[in-house]
């Protein structure tokens, strides 16, 4: 069976999904969806997700609304083994905690910035204080690899395609000194 991700590249969290699905070889059909056009409005499409947010991920009867939900799934469905997302308790909660992190840190402070400032037609210039955020956000990355050798662990897991997903979008409106990402380089 082939998994359906609904998509649109802008996104971050589409982009981390993504990465989950080539790095586990995980067979998926795209679906694009134009903003736009408000496709993510549809009833066909808010019969899948009533919050109408992308990505979704469909398999077979299951629906998973959340990229960090749907890579936790294509890991322990897809991938050779539980390195990506430990089944050991300990190391999976440290995990979600990346996860959580990356939810409620990085994306909602990188949220500010394009909704009200890439979107928002007319806006001249991005508020410092949204900059000072995203830098706190990017110094908290700093320190968990100054105790880890990646993000959650010693070990690349889908925590740092989350993080990775979402960091990778602030060069265009923050310059990042490359040092500070060396930690994304991982071959696996």
């Amino acid at each position: 069976m082939v998994v359906k991700l609904y998509v649109m590249d802008f996104s971050p969290p589409v982009r981390a999904c993504l990465m989950a699905c080539e790095i586990f070889n995980v067979p998926y059909e795209r679906v694009e969806l134009d903003l736009d056009k408000r496709e993510h409005h549809t009833p066909e499409y808010l019969e899948k997700n009533p919050m109408h947010t992308i990505p979704v991920m469909e398999d077979g009867d299951l629906i998973l609304r959340d990229s960090h939900a749907i890579m936790a799934y294509l890991s322990d469905t897809y991938a050779k083994d539980d390195s990506w997302y430990p089944k050991d308790v300990k190391k999976r909660a440290l995990v979600n905690e990346k996860l959580f992190f990356n939810a409620f840190v990085v994306f909602s402070r990188l949220r500010v910035v394009t909704v009200y400032y890439l979107l928002e037609k007319g806006r001249k210039a991005i508020e410092q204080e949204w900059l000072d955020n995203i830098e706190e956000a990017i110094g908290f990355v700093e320190q968990f690899l100054s105790r880890t050798k990646f993000i959650a662990l010693d070990h690349v897991t889908i925590a740092d395609i989350a993080v990775l997903s979402h960091l990778s979008s602030v060069e265009p409106i923050l310059p990042i000194d490359p040092k500070k990402l060396d930690w994304l380089v991982f071959d696996e």
